[in-house]
């Protein structure tokens, strides 16, 4: 195996999430119900939720412990098919 073939995480692993949205009441809501259907096991302080200067958008950092590669592909292909959320970082 070359240097190439290494993978890029070793699972599992604490994995920062970054979601862009337009400011709203459910926003946060909208998230955490798609995250919570991937991730059992949220630890206390993995969410960080922060508005934009001018309060039009919202962006909320989850960090989860991931536990593969495929999981990690599910979240990201769920939260990014959402009408509601921008980006998915």
């Amino acid at each position: 195996m070359d240097n190439n073939d290494k993978p890029l995480l070793n699972f599992p692993c604490e994995f920062p999430i970054k979601i862009v949205g337009r400011a709203c009441e459910t926003f946060e809501i909208t998230v955490l119900t798609i995250i919570n259907k991937h991730v059992s096991d949220l630890s206390e302080g993995a969410i960080r939720s922060r508005n934009s200067s001018e309060g039009t958008y919202t962006s909320i950092t989850i960090t989860v412990n991931a536990q593969s590669q495929a999981q990690l592909d599910a979240i990201y292909r769920e939260l990014s098919a959402h009408e509601d959320i921008i980006m998915v970082l």
